[in-house]
């Protein structure tokens, strides 16, 4: 049978606001999980699996008699973020909202699974992954760790994510690096703090935090290649000091962007070496907290093609195109990669859409179609019938 396109998308704006009004944080997601997994059962899914990785959910479906399996992802995740405005199915989990669409991510898979289950149209196994906490970078390593690979193999595997400024309809990826790797840094300056009318009565540590947030800056800019994309952003600066007290303890924080191992041990190696000298110029000591959170997100040629083959099979042709760029965003699918090749892309969540990670952001309904139409058609190409 050939599914109502019209009444699925009804049905996935409806599960795309109920999964809004109830943001779940990372390895929190329960009520999630539990929702996926009721729909993915009453699709008639051959198997349901909960609580792969704490509380991730893998649905499996096979049809014919093919033997090759190929995955499919989507993030269920929320942020630590206040919802702004006044939508009907706003958050009711204060202090928590789908600010970066995972949502929308959920509700297209969910449409996928369920498009495959009843018109079938593919000979082989698919394997729909629902992972949590990728907003931490822990969630596929906690699947990955809990044996998904061995417990339900495939061979491919492929994501996706929604990309505000870009039109609905519209389709991006490219080849080789497509996100970068995220790194994170904490710096702890140490002194003696006394008061701020005798400065000279101890070792301060503001002005040499201040001094170092501006040196940290020259690693990019005077000691990496230029022909290497890297970023390295200072995000915090926080002190034991107070109005009239000049402080003892200073930590600077922040994180780096990278697409390559080699880059981001030099980034580390400048860091510690700047952090040691400004330290030394002011009297005080430092030390550097170093720790590689998500890896590059690298897309294989070959599927990077297929890919593109099945979005121009259900999208506009002239609205899917080649990434102009990396992007210094990070991605937890890249963890996948490192064990089977797979295929990352982006589909347009509108170009009046508020960014991600901000508390105006919303999915953009329209588009649910889109992707889960993008996973039907690379399931149908990559698992044809005889």
């Amino acid at each position: 049978m050939t599914i109502d396109k019209n009444t699925l998308h009804m049905e996935m704006t409806a599960w795309r606001r109920d999964l809004h009004a109830h943001p779940e944080f990372g390895f929190e997601e329960k009520r999630t999980s539990a929702f996926v997994a009721t729909k993915l059962r009453e699709f008639g899914l051959d198997e349901v699996i909960e609580g792969v990785g704490g509380t991730g959910v893998v649905g499996t479906l096979r049809r014919g008699s093919g033997n090759r399996s190929i995955a499919l992802r989507a993030d269920m995740d929320a942020l630590k973020i206040t919802e702004q405005g006044d939508r009907t199915y706003r958050s009711q989990n204060s202090g928590v909202m789908h600010a970066c669409g995972h949502d929308g991510h959920t509700a297209m898979l969910l449409g996928a699974a369920k498009t495959l289950a009843e018109e079938d149209g593919f000979d082989g196994t698919v394997r729909f992954i629902f992972q949590p906490a990728e907003e931490w970078g822990k969630g596929a390593l906690a699947m990955l760790d809990n044996g998904l690979m061995q417990r339900f193999p495939f061979e491919e595997i492929y994501g996706l994510h929604n990309m505000p400024g870009l039109a609905v309809g519209c389709f991006e990826t490219r080849t080789g690096p497509l996100m970068s790797a995220e790194d994170n840094f904490e710096i702890v300056l140490k002194g003696v703090g006394g008061h701020a009318a005798r400065p000279h009565w101890g070792n301060e540590v503001l002005v040499a935090a201040c001094a170092l947030v501006t040196n940290l800056q020259t690693i990019v800019s005077r000691r990496l290649s230029p022909a290497d994309i890297s970023v390295v952003s200072v995000t915090e600066l926080i002190t034991d000091g107070t109005r009239n007290a000049l402080p003892g303890l200073a930590r600077v924080l922040g994180d780096a962007r990278s697409f390559r191992p080699d880059v981001s041990a030099s980034i580390e190696k400048q860091m510690r070496i700047i952090a040691e000298g400004t330290a030394l110029a002011h009297n005080v000591s430092a030390e550097v907290t170093y720790t590689r959170e998500f890896v590059p997100l690298m897309n294989d040629a070959a599927l990077v093609n297929e890919a593109f083959a099945a979005a121009r099979s259900v999208l506009k042709p002239k609205d899917v195109a080649v990434a102009g760029e990396p992007m210094t965003g990070s991605e937890d699918f890249a963890r996948f990669l490192d064990h089977v090749p797979g295929c990352f892309v982006f589909l347009g969540n509108g170009k009046e859409s508020a960014p991600l990670h901000n508390p105006n952001y919303d999915f953009n309904d329209e588009g649910l179609l889109h992707g889960a139409n993008f996973h039907t058609a690379i399931v149908r190409r990559r698992l044809p019938k005889a």
